[in-house]
């Protein structure tokens, strides 16, 4: 088979670590790639936005798949553009993908299809919003109502945190994201990350993960698009994950059926495991970065498979096969991020920092005349399996003090809350 991977990150050279792996699998393409994705598939020049483009490319080279890593793209509809000119798409439509690409949508859902999630208003209006926030108190959750890279959301802990928080939103901050800002009430617990691969009428679920968002130790810090991650998360018990089966994933998927707008794909629900019972967060629609990375490293089964049976609309009878060991990722990032950050600077020491049970996977990288160079914010992802969360941790470290780059920072506290939960069980 021949597959066309669309994205640039840490998620897609994960995805083509594991695609690559599949006797099915002829030729890989990613459009664009990155400094990485090139040792498993032919890195090419497509403009992703010209949905015409890319078509004309499938059928060009007869792609039998075509596997959608960001959200943008399936927000902007090219799984709709693909699958009208005949070709089998891995992602949701542009209407179902409005569960990422709108806060305020998916919340819509939760209320009629009764999911638990925190209570909620939505505003338009700047001053509207600063006089709920005022009224609730703090801490609150202020969100951009769009897509924000991952950047869009302030749990705020005071309130002047959140009057900035929204006069960001509508100040521009965020582009046209912020243009609606949804408010919601602050959840207590610990989040965890489950993943839904579906058909548009059944699922099979994925393992569980959990990842850190703030960019410093101790979860201090801004929010990033996520610092590190790992599998299985202990949090995650059998039987909380069939409540997150029945009363988030499964009542997603008829309500979207109800509207007329199916979904299929990967269902990226982001869950507080409160003492009322597990609440959504959000939907995303695509694989979360770095949870892919930490789940493709456990993935026992084939991939493209998987992926298949989702774009020809039957995972029934799918069963996932998982490595018994835990995975963990951390993310090197270009110092600044998310703020300000220099890029084209050398990294060397990967291949050495690499071994059976050790991938370094690229995100904003790039090869310049046979020099690999900074290319992002998020720029490495260091993932490592063990025997535990802990013995995972301790290889994913000893990795990355093999990879020379100074230009890079990453937190030293990856997995600390999984690292307690097994010092407590054992």
């Amino acid at each position: 088979m021949k597959v066309l991977l669309i994205g640039s990150g840490g998620r897609e050279h994960a995805l083509a670590f594991k695609l690559a792996a599949s006797a099915r699998l002829s030729h890989l393409f990613v459009a664009p790639g990155n400094g990485g994705t090139d040792a498993f598939g032919e890195n090419i020049s497509l403009n992703v936005s010209d949905h015409a483009e890319v078509a004309a490319f499938c059928l060009t080279r007869e792609i039998d798949l075509v596997v959608v890593g960001p959200e943008a793209p399936l927000v902007a509809g090219l799984a709709d553009d693909l699958r009208a000119a005949g070709i089998d798409v891995f992602g949701p439509s542009k209407a179902a993908a409005q569960l990422e690409g709108s806060k305020s949508f998916t919340k819509s859902l939760c209320d009629k299809m009764n999911i638990p999630t925190a209570r909620y208003q939505r505003f338009d209006d700047v001053e509207q919003a600063l006089n709920y926030v005022r009224q609730q108190g703090a801490p609150i959750v202020v969100k951009a109502d769009g897509l924000a890279a991952g950047k869009g959301v302030t749990v705020a802990q005071n309130l002047a945190q959140a009057e900035t928080a929204v006069r960001d939103c509508f100040s521009g901050a965020f582009g046209e994201a912020g243009a609606e800002v949804v408010i919601e009430e602050c959840l207590r617990g610990e989040e965890v990350s489950v993943f839904a691969v579906c058909d548009g009428e059944r699922f099979v679920t994925l393992a569980s993960a959990q990842d850190h968002k703030q960019a410093f130790d101790g979860d201090r810090g801004p929010n990033t698009g996520g610092m590190g991650a790992y599998s299985p998360a202990p949090a995650m018990t059998p039987e909380l994950l069939a409540q997150v089966e029945r009363e988030i994933i499964a009542p997603t998927l008829v309500g979207m059926a109800q509207r007329g707008t199916p979904f299929s794909g990967v269902l990226f629900a982001g869950l507080m495991l409160t003492a009322d019972g597990p609440k959504l967060i959000e939907h995303n629609v695509r694989f979360g970065d770095p949870e892919c990375q930490v789940l493709m490293m456990r993935l026992k089964s084939d991939l493209l498979e998987l992926l298949l049976a989702s774009a020809k609309g039957d995972v029934s009878g799918i069963k996932p096969e998982w490595h018994g060991e835990a995975a963990l990722c951390v993310v090197m990032a270009a110092k600044g991020y998310p703020g300000a950050y220099e890029t084209g600077k050398p990294i060397s020491g990967i291949e050495g920092a690499q071994s059976k049970k050790v991938r370094v996977f690229h995100a904003g990288t790039l090869l310049k005349g046979g020099q690999l160079q900074s290319n992002g914010g998020r720029v490495l992802n260091v993932t490592a399996l063990g025997a535990s969360v802990a013995e995972a941790k301790t290889a994913a470290y000893q990795a990355l003090d093999k990879i020379n780059w100074p230009g890079g920072f990453c937190r030293s506290d990856i997995g600390w809350r999984a690292i307690e939960a097994e010092k407590k069980n054992s």
